[in-house]
């Protein structure tokens, strides 16, 4: 495929005659027939160049600036031919998770077409387990999405078991069994695990059920052709999770043939515009050649120095090497005082001198090689390699940047303390702004817990706390307890910041030098970013205080407003108009339908007679849905034989309500039957009795059609 390679090596086993029903010997090795006999148990690649097959030569492709060597041998296959097992899924490693599994099968693994699907459920589970176990969670991005899609995916291979309703959660101890020797870390997460899996997996069947009425309004759409077209097919698979598999299936079992080569269609479509979105400085082959072969070493001096004096010893533009530098471009000195951004933190700005020349550092970034990589607009003068050039950042942005990054170190301690120790850290951003920290969490925090969690930082605040740093070998640090991120990678030595005994993390960001400096802090927001993870927006020093002003100020102003001297008191004096509002609207509601019914007799006679049934349908707005009901029946029982449908629209939704006579049913009018037809058709689900029923939608633009939909059942 495209990307890095090269040469490479491969080692074999073979597993013996036994694995060759035919007997052919070498003949499977040498003319690389598929076979079980001979097995590759170790691959060296020697990635060399950028291949492009299909695009150029292979004689033509070019060399990768950095080359490595991929090698390794795997456990499981190990195993598998030691445990002489068909393959590495039947042995000790998989087989406890795949017995467990056909516990809630229709299916058993010794049936030949089902070993695909146990096999791919005992991979997927062991992988979300040790995923969630290490801080990992479902989302819509990133390795959320990755981990939301392996769940998904082993689901589906659960439905084609037969298994109903989640499942997944329940191999959970399986797996923290099988690997205790090992993993004995798994056990005491097995809880948290279970609850995130189970309610992941009960969210996707939800979802499933969302596709299938999708998909019944699609068929019905179609029912002229009998064909559902492809690009319905990728919707439904790429919106909703919606197996093609089962989608085919589906449309089969109703009469229709499905356009799969359409769907495959859109699929390519649709990896195309990933590979677009990537882009060449996202993959191995698109590197700054120039970039990756810098590697002369930058000091940064940013945690204790607020100016700086380096030496140019390299500029960029558009990430080729120049010698000079007379408009915007990019600029490594051999020591800088500038932040560059990492860690969530943001990057410095600031401004870079000398006699001749001048620039705004309006960003850094790491360079391949970890040198800080400064971005230089606005300049003034022309700059060479070798020039020597003062510095500094900007100072009350860096400071305001310290005590929001620090403030999150105390706020994931006190979410950890409040919430539990399955807190961590999923991302954050550190600027002069405000503070941003996303955790994982399988609820939504009351405002009790946001209550005691702010309670907490600001205690640690007024305490005084000196934040201590340490640099120590990665070893040492990891045996103080430190916190540190699951996915990141560390080098040899790390950073530890201490805010005393409530905080210990791994850190190379700039902190302040006691929590005193803080000032105050207060959390803005809170709010779920996918499932399992939770966002907190926070402010410190003057920010945090004005926010708090501002809260003051707005009780001031609505005590105002409602002709009250100051603000004590207005829980109150607001319970009581809530309350005078309620019941002002009960008795509107009850005069309304009081109106209603003394214009029943009206309404009734604009009945249409078909078929032998008194039929009104009617389409209504702003309606008290709680009084329809009363309002449907009392015009059936007026007239003769009757049918009433009432479709209302109000605060955004629809109701559907249908009272339907004992004539009407046995011409096959069931009320519940037709508005859950017309709730399906506007997004919404309900039913009911054959002759009483009520339902619902969201989607108000498609009441025409459901109302059309009516019309034509009544009519048949």
């Amino acid at each position: 495929g495209r990307g890095p390679g090269g040469p490479d090596t491969e080692l074999y086993y073979d597993r013996g005659p036994e694995y060759d029903p035919e007997g052919l010997g070498e003949k499977l090795f040498f003319e690389d027939i598929e076979n079980d006999r001979y097995i590759e148990v170790w691959n060296i690649v020697f990635s060399q160049y950028d291949c492009r097959p299909g695009e150029v030569e292979r004689s033509e492709y070019k060399e990768l600036p950095q080359k490595n060597i991929d090698t390794g041998m795997g456990l499981e296959r190990l195993v598998c031919l030691i445990q002489d097992g068909e393959t590495n899924f039947d042995t000790d490693l998989f087989l406890p998770i795949i017995r467990k599994t056909e516990e809630f099968a229709a299916h058993s693994y010794d049936e030949k077409e089902y070993k695909m699907a146990y096999r791919v459920i005992a991979d997927h589970i062991r992988t979300v387990t040790f995923a969630v176990a290490d801080g990992a969670s479902f989302s819509n991005e990133g390795r959320g999405y990755v981990l939301r899609r392996v769940l998904r995916r082993a689901v589906r291979y659960g439905i084609k078991l037969g298994i109903k309703g989640a499942f997944m959660y329940r191999l959970v101890q399986v797996v923290a069994d099988n690997m205790k020797d090992f993993y004995p870390y798994l056990q005491d997460k097995v809880a948290l695990i279970e609850r995130q899996v189970r309610t992941e997996e009960e969210a996707f069947h939800k979802t499933l059920a969302n596709g299938e009425n999708l998909l019944n309004d699609e068929l019905a759409k179609h029912s002229d052709t009998k064909l559902l077209p492809g690009d319905v097919v990728f919707r439904l698979y790429d919106t909703y999770g919606f197996p093609k598999e089962l989608t085919a299936e589906i449309a089969e079992d109703n009469g229709y043939s499905v356009d799969l080569a359409g769907f495959e269609e859109k699929m390519a479509e649709q990896k195309q515009r990933a590979r677009d979105a990537r882009g060449e400085q996202q993959s191995m082959h698109g590197q700054s050649e120039d970039l990756m072969n810098f590697t002369e070493a930058s000091v940064f001096t940013g945690y204790t120095d607020k100016e700086c004096c380096g030496k140019v010893i390299g500029m960029f533009k558009d990430g080729v090497m120049v010698e000079e530098l007379e408009e915007e471009g990019d600029v490594i000195l051999s020591e800088t005082c500038f932040y560059a951004e990492s860690g969530g933190q943001c990057a410095d700005t600031g401004k870079v001198w000398n006699d001749t020349f001048s620039a705004d550092v309006t960003d850094v970034r790491k360079a391949p090689h970890q040198q800080a990589l400064h971005h230089l607009e606005n300049i003034r003068g022309t700059l060479h390699t070798g020039d020597v050039l003062k510095g500094a950042y900007d100072a009350e942005a860096r400071q305001k940047t310290r005590a929001n990054h620090s403030s999150l170190h105390l706020l994931q301690a006190a979410l950890k303390q409040v919430l539990g120790d399955h807190v961590a850290q999923a991302g954050s951003y550190n600027g002069p702004d405000y503070g941003r920290f996303d955790f994982t969490h399988f609820e939504k925090p009351t405002d009790a817990q946001l209550k005691e969690v702010e309670h907490i930082v600001n205690e640690k605040i007024m305490a005084a706390i000196p934040v201590t740093t340490d640099v120590l070998a990665l070893e040492d640090a990891k045996k103080t307890g430190a916190t540190a991120l699951f996915d990141e990678k560390y080098g040899d030595t790390v950073r530890v910041v201490s805010m005393g005994d409530f905080s210990k993390e791994f850190c190379g960001g700039t902190h302040v030098s006691n929590t005193a400096e803080l000032g105050l802090f207060k959390i803005v927001s809170e709010e779920s970013i996918g499932s399992g993870i939770r966002r907190i927006t926070s402010l410190t020093k003057m920010k945090a205080y004005e926010a708090f002003r501002s809260e003051e100020d707005y009780l001031y102003e609505t005590a105002s407003v409602l002709k009250m001297g100051s603000w004590t008191g207005l829980k109150d004096k607001i319970q009581t108009l809530s309350d005078d509002n309620a019941s002002l609207r009960k008795e509107i509601a009850s005069w309304n339908e009081k109106a209603m019914m003394l214009e029943a007799d009206a309404v009734v006679s604009k009945a249409e007679n078909i078929n032998g049934i008194s039929v009104l349908i009617l389409s209504l707005k702003d309606k008290a849905n709680g009084s329809l009901k009363a309002y449907a029946e009392t015009l059936r029982n007026k007239m003769n034989n009757g049918f009433v449908f009432i479709s209302n629209e109000a605060d955004g939704k629809v109701t559907f309500v249908c009272a339907s006579s004992k004539a009407a049913i046995a011409k096959g009018l069931k009320a519940g039957d037709l508005v859950k037809a017309a709730a399906q058709l506007t997004g919404g689900n309900g039913g009911g009795r054959p002759d009483m029923a009520q339902a619902g939608g969201r989607d108000t633009s498609r009441i025409p059609e459901a109302i059309a939909l009516i019309k034509e059942k009544v009519s048949a």
